[in-house]
């Protein structure tokens, strides 16, 4: 085939590069990389979730290795929106590449500040809206873990911003295709799963947890399997587009992801282990599709065969 494969993704009328993301709470504001990548190769850049306050998170040890991944109880650490909005949106600014900002909360109220805030500045190109995060109005049960809360907070976020809207789902829920159908009713224009499941280690010798928040989000391989799952059941039930997340490695895993039904995908806990996992995986898509002759790599989206 002569020339490269097409590797663009265009998502609520974003054109992006390329499908390759990487996923929030994984990269900082993009700047902390620049030295390490070149950040020009990347589809877009997610930004570490922004809260209306800035957030010292939760007491150390916060990280914890485990076999195939790694458990975290960060406890979105940020800087908070008005600090975000002048320290670190100037830097993503002069980047070409796209900007998506990841925007979490404790209730609606929260949200929807933050986001009138952003709504009114330049250089961003969506939102990823991280639900989550735990409602206090709710008794702390997560925005995403019903589908009515979930409906209710992207409704609302939908209303407030002409930025293209991603529902960030949580796989800690009884159905996820249920909570995807309430964010596209409510108006998100694409949704991005999962995010990490819940889990636990134990100091047997100390008998006692080894993150001091006692639990936190598994993430890496280890949760492939049930990523991909989720991601097949809900791009076969919404009209939406769907960005893969968890355990995303190498190429074979993106191209896993993307015959699954995810248009994009992100990259979160393998850019602790060699921050050029993304241009590898970008690299390796174009190899994939020229080798293959396959023209647009939207052409593989969705395309697995189960009959």
């Amino acid at each position: 085939m002569k020339g490269r494969p097409d590797l663009s993704v265009k998502v609520a009328g974003v054109r992006f590069s390329n499908p390759v993301l990487v996923a929030s709470g994984t990269f900082g504001y993009g700047e902390e990389y620049n030295a390490l990548i070149d950040l020009s190769k990347l589809g877009g850049i997610i930004t570490k979730s922004v809260t209306l306050k800035p957030r010292e998170g939760n007491p150390p040890p916060r990280t914890v290795e485990t076999p195939a991944g790694m458990l975290n109880a960060i406890g979105l650490t940020n800087v908070g929106v008005d600090r975000f909005i002048k320290q670190k949106l100037p830097f993503l600014r002069r980047l070409n590449t796209r900007t998506i900002v990841n925007v979490a909360g404790s209730t609606v109220d929260d949200y929807l500040k933050v986001v009138k805030r952003l709504n009114r500045c330049k250089g961003i190109d969506m939102l990823e809206i991280n639900i989550s995060c735990p409602n206090v109005k709710e008794g702390g049960l997560a925005f995403g873990a019903r589908p009515e809360s979930a409906y209710e907070c992207i409704k609302q976020i939908r209303d407030h911003t002409s930025y293209p809207v991603i529902a960030k789902l949580s796989p800690n829920v009884t159905d996820i295709v249920q909570v995807a159908c309430a964010a596209e009713e409510a108006g998100a224009d694409a949704v991005s799963l999962i995010n990490t499941l819940v889990g636990m280690a134990i100091d047997v010798e100390e008998r006692k947890p080894v993150l001091a928040n006692i639990t936190g989000g598994l993430s890496g391989p280890a949760i492939k399997p049930v990523a991909l799952a989720m991601v097949w059941k809900v791009a076969g039930a919404v009209r939406l587009p769907v960005i893969g997340i968890g355990g995303i490695f190498n190429v074979q895993d993106a191209l896993e992801f993307i015959l699954a039904g995810a248009c994009m995908i992100q990259i979160g806990c393998a850019n602790f282990v060699d921050p050029q996992t993304t241009v590898k995986i970008v690299d390796g898509l174009n190899r994939y599709l020229k080798e293959r002759k396959i023209k647009r790599i939207t052409d593989l989206v969705g395309g697995l065969r189960t009959g």
